[in-house]
């Protein structure tokens, strides 16, 4: 037997995956049991989650696997303050105990895993950054074969790898090298219009449908030289990144008028232009290093990794353009799933001839189990918890659990979803989800006001039947873990006569589903087919019978700020904090108007750093 801890950890979104014999068994971000978002601390507890899921000890593992090479990164860090000198030399002197740490990295492991097991004495060997994000697209993909892109900010030195898949080995081509990365130029624009890096990413692509990119060829210009063969260099004096605490310099600045928006203030007209500008550039840029990676490697097939590689709407504009007649996209694409990626590495080290055993077994899968790697709670632990935290509840029998669901969402309640295993990466697929209605006109504005307490533009995405998607969208491939962004049918559309500008414009009714479609008549869509979430397809099933509509809202069970919840716990305070009108939990069906009045001491919406 053949036990492989993975671990990513000490940068963000520290997460262990456990692999047996090639096989994974689960995966946890640290997160999910510290609360706090995006932790980057030492996984202890994913580790112990890892153990207690799969029954296995400490003594069972044969090898701990590190996802990046601290060695290069450090050798990185030291020639880049020291090309830059003297700029930056007080940030260096101030950070260098931290980056003598991070070289330090096998010390430190051991140290924590002494700390929390009792012993460190465990074999730990180093994959690379970019090897990780290959080898957790391509092992767990259903391609015996394969071209593997990964995109992201930067790992040792590489921002863009290119590989080869096959069977059980991967060949690197061609890297893109620090300090020019896609990753941070898009990073650069979201720290510019004033929302955090990596984690505002996605709230650029989110608002960049209400902008017109204007500012797109001063960025071709100015910014990134762009090669037609997708390679590209940035202008490096329009950047702070490199040796400094801010991602923009002055220049940055003047050339697109003025300073930076300061976060939580008012977004403007230039921020909306600048987040077009940018994801337009993006998608040029990842549709010429698709071109190029499918010519030279032959492949139909493509695999995605890296933070990039959650720009779902980069992502459909690849799977549109007819390159690949199959993508599978790691729906932990970020330094999450390079615990996943991790794992594997070290594993077809000790095995490199062996079999990927889930291709063999279901040639149409792939290994991530519909991303449903974390814990899951029985009735009786679910009902335990509740009964600790004074709830009052009901325990239902399936099929009336299905359709008081169903029926409270067709009347335009939210409902707060705990249902099997928890997911793993930053997408609730309906383990952990809050769902509603997505024919309500005013349901996008109450989920984001009165629910998720976050900024109104931000659009949800739809969960539809597998087998009806075709009818909603022109979407032709299965996008099982909401990583593709589709525009809706034109025969679901509706023209709007509204003279709103701006953001206002979120209050447009573009279509009969109008809470889960984007000023751009897009939508983030998750196909679900009942394979690994069979609960939420007949909750689908059911809802479609009702009303006709075979979808529903599905966001993350969290507020702004908040890691998914993890436990009964978690999930039972979320719902009392919010104004979610249902929570169902396994078999227990909770409504908000039969609790008692719910009191803290802190306001949790200090507890939370924003995002």
């Amino acid at each position: 037997m053949t036990v492989i801890l993975g671990i990513s950890a000490f940068y963000h979104d520290s997460s262990a995956t456990l692999l047996k014999d090639g096989k994974v068994i689960c995966a946890f971000q640290e997160e999910r049991f510290t609360r706090i978002k995006q932790d980057k601390s030492f996984p202890a507890r994913a580790i112990q989650a890892c153990l207690d899921y799969s029954g296995l000890t400490c003594r069972d593992i044969t090898e701990i696997c590190y996802y990046e090479d601290p060695f290069k990164k450090y050798d990185r860090i030291l020639q880049t303050y020291r090309q830059n000198f003297p700029k930056g030399a007080w940030q260096f002197l101030k950070e260098f105990p931290r980056y003598r740490a991070h070289r330090n990295v096998e010390k430190t492991i051991r140290q924590a895993l002494s700390e929390t097991f009792g012993h460190g004495d465990y074999p730990i060997v180093f994959s690379e950054h970019h090897l990780s994000h290959a080898a957790s697209a391509f092992y767990p993909s259903p391609f015996e074969s394969a071209a593997v892109l990964c995109v992201d900010g930067v790992g040792e030195w590489a921002t863009i790898s290119a590989w080869h898949g096959k069977g059980s080995r991967l060949t690197q081509l061609w890297t893109i090298d620090f300090p020019h990365s896609l990753g941070l130029l898009y990073s650069a624009f979201t720290y510019f219009c004033g929302f955090k890096v990596d984690s505002g990413e996605y709230k650029l692509m989110g608002l960049a449908p209400y902008g017109l990119p204007i500012y797109a060829d001063l960025i071709r210009k100015e910014l990134i030289a762009i090669k037609a063969d997708g390679s590209f260099t940035l202008n490096r004096r329009y950047f702070n990144y490199e040796v400094g605490n801010e991602m923009t310099s002055s220049a940055f600045a003047q050339l697109f008028g003025g300073p930076r928006r300061q976060p939580e203030s008012q977004i403007t007209q230039r921020e909306m232009d600048l987040a077009a500008s940018v994801q337009v550039v993006t998608e040029e840029i990842m549709l010429l290093l698709a071109e190029r990676i499918r010519a030279e490697t032959g492949e139909s097939r493509l695999c995605l990794a890296g933070g990039v590689a959650l720009n779902c709407v980069a992502n459909g504009k690849i799977l549109r353009a007819g390159l690949f007649k199959d993508i599978f996209i790691q729906p932990a694409s970020g330094d999450a799933g390079c615990s996943l990626g991790a794992a594997y590495v070290a594993y077809f080290r000790r095995h490199p001839d062996a079999e990927r055993p889930h291709t063999a077994l279901s040639p149409s899968r792939d290994d991530t189990q519909g991303s449903y790697l974390g814990n899951v709670y029985s009735d009786r632990e679910i009902c335990a918890a509740l009964d600790a935290l004074g709830a009052n509840y009901q325990i239902l029998p399936e099929s009336e659990l299905i359709a008081r669901t169903s029926t409270a969402l067709a009347h335009d309640k939210v409902v707060g979803w705990f249902q099997g295993r928890m997911e793993f990466g930053p997408r609730a697929l309906g383990g952990r989800s809050i769902l509603g209605n997505p024919q309500a006109h005013e349901m996008q504005r109450t989920m984001n006001l009165k629910i998720k307490n976050r900024e109104s533009f931000r659009p949800f995405a739809p969960a539809i039947l597998a087998d009806q998607v075709q009818e909603w969208f022109e979407l032709a491939s299965p996008s099982p873990y909401m990583l593709i962004v589709a525009p809706v049918h034109p025969h679901h559309r509706l023209s709007s006569s509204s003279k709103r500008h701006g953001l206002d414009r979120v209050n447009d009714v573009r279509s009969d589903i109008p809470a889960v479609i984007h000023i751009d008549y897009s939508a983030r869509v998750q196909t679900v087919d009942g394979v690994y979430n069979p609960r939420f397809h007949s909750l689908l099933q059911d809802f479609f019978q009702r009303t006709g509509c075979p979808i529903l809202i599905n966001t993350s069970f969290n507020v702004r700020g908040e890691p998914i919840v993890e436990s009964p716990r978690d999930a039972f305070t979320c719902f009392m904090r919010t104004e979610m009108d249902h929570l169902v939990i396994g078999s227990a069906f909770l409504s908000k108007s039969d609790q008692k009045e719910w009191s803290e001491t802190e306001d949790w919406k200090q507890i939370y750093e924003l995002d």
